[in-house]
């Protein structure tokens, strides 16, 4: 596979070629993605992610060989996958995706414990992915919460 389909997955078809804020911006092109498959059901949404989660982390290995260097700003797939966990078994409604998308900024963001340990600890591709399938599954998990303590998820659209 040529670099230029690497970037094009590492990027997430450009999503993180913007200048500022492009880990913001590659959870945003995230949500149709997330929205497509809280449609499809629970199943075809984990089975996608787990094999999207694979593919990021041999993309963003072959990323860092081709450019050097580690966790490129530009490398947004790992944000793509964060946000489809943190959507996993989450109603489909707008407060879901806004809530979830905010949920995961934050903890991608702030990086608790453990997740600043991964963050600085695992290098390579899995390294660049794994400190955010930590903040999805943590969001995941608060998402859990809310919507089964609190009517603040809406709705189901579909």
């Amino acid at each position: 596979m040529s670099f230029n389909h690497i970037k094009k997955i590492v990027t997430f078809f450009g999503a993180g070629l913007v200048p500022k804020a492009p880990g913001t911006m590659g959870t945003i092109a995230a949500i149709p993605l997330a929205v497509l498959l809280l449609w499809i059901g629970p199943l075809w949404h984990m089975g996608f992610t787990l094999a999207l989660t694979i593919v990021a982390i041999w993309a963003c290995e072959m990323y860092e060989r081709e450019k050097g260097g580690h966790d490129h700003p530009e490398a947004v797939i790992d944000e793509v996958v964060g946000y489809l966990i943190t959507m996993v078994w989450m109603p489909l409604t707008w407060q879901s995706l806004l809530i979830g998308f905010v949920l995961f900024r934050l903890f991608d963001i702030l990086k608790p414990w453990p997740i600043s340990w991964m963050d600085k600890n695992i290098k390579g591709g899995i390294g660049v992915v794994i400190d955010d399938v930590a903040a999805g599954v943590v969001a995941s998990l608060l998402m859990q919460l809310i919507y089964h303590h609190t009517t603040w998820l809406g709705v189901q659209i579909g």
